[in-house]
């Protein structure tokens, strides 16, 4: 095995830069989380001891975190916490850098340049992937939770509580992500802000276009008065009614965005297992500046392709 590192100095690199990777991303993953109060001030004067490996990611994320300040953050906070991820930008960008050497590093092991190359785009394409799929579950969520979290606030003002203690019921006693986008709105009234605006900006959040009505409702109740709880449950019920056609019409197309991703995933597939089992079937590709427009050309095909059959399946009502 050494003979064939030192007759092969790609190889070597890329063994290398794969186990530096994966043991940045073994300390990651097995490390314990931070403390929620510092160690310095439970035990003051004390200097924790650490070690090389946890130096360098520190120093590491501090300069992403300069990096970030100066340009720009790629993925913001509001961001990474709407899709209900507790961590910093900056951790989140090092895990992005990581992977992409960890793929280039199995790119180099092929000894395929073009297959390291895009392991390296897959890695930051994928976390957007991620990100914007744990948003939409939320999302979701939130709006299938809309119709139970009206019948506590009804329950609670029936009750004889007021709308602030209404709304803190539901975010003691919701299931997340409905009890934690109500804790920030609790939270940003007790700061200062009026409950109109939280409302909105959470309606915003969430993109939900149901939560904008029961915002409404609430604003007209608080300037003309009336029965708050029975406004609530007119709005429930027609929420209701609107999740159920929701249901009907993602179960008719489901099929259709099933066949969608089989057919934008295969090419992709099939040119990954090509470069693995038979990488000289695709080098002419590499080869030449026509090789290059028809990949191209094909990408920019299967993105027309892609959208047609998403406007194709997507039903408005």
């Amino acid at each position: 095995m050494s003979d064939v590192l030192s007759d092969n100095p790609v190889l070597a690199g890329g063994v290398i830069a794969g186990a530096l990777a994966v043991g940045i991303i073994g300390y990651l993953l097995l490390s314990p989380g931070p403390v929620r109060i510092p160690i310095a001030r439970r035990r003051p004067g004390h200097v924790p001891n650490q070690s090389a490996l946890q130096k360098g990611a520190a120093a590491a994320t501090t300069a992403i975190e300069r990096a970030m300040g100066r340009r720009g953050a790629p993925v913001g906070a509001s961001t990474l916490d709407l899709a209900g991820l507790k961590t910093r930008p900056q951790d989140f960008v090092f895990l992005i850098i990581v992977g992409s050497i960890v793929g280039v590093a199995i790119g180099l092991l092929f000894s395929s340049t073009l297959l390291a190359i895009l392991l390296a785009a897959v890695v930051p394409l994928g976390a957007r992937i991620v990100l914007g799929l744990r948003i939409t579950k939320r999302q979701k969520q939130f709006a299938e939770q809309l119709d139970d979290s009206l019948q506590l606030m009804a329950s609670n003002l029936r009750a004889g509580h007021s709308l602030p203690q209404a709304l803190s019921s539901v975010a003691n006693e919701a299931d997340s992500p409905t009890s934690d986008e109500f804790v920030r709105i609790i939270n940003e009234t007790r700061v200062g802000r009026d409950l109109g605006a939280a409302l909105d900006v959470t309606a915003e959040r969430m993109a939900s276009e149901d939560f904008s009505w029961i915002t409404q409702a609430i604003a007209i109740n608080r300037e003309v008065g009336g029965n708050l709880a029975e406004v609530l449950d007119g709005v429930a019920g027609t929420i209701r009614q609107r999740n159920e056609i929701r249901g009907q019409v993602a179960t008719l197309s489901a099929e259709g965005k099933l066949s969608a991703l089989i057919l934008m995933a295969l090419p992709f597939g099939l040119a990954a297992f090509l470069l693995v089992t038979n990488p000289s079937y695709l080098a002419p590709f590499t080869e030449s500046l026509l090789g290059y427009g028809l990949m191209i050309l094909g990408v920019v095909m299967l993105l027309i392709g892609g959208l047609w059959l998403k406007k194709t399946v997507e039903i408005k009502f």
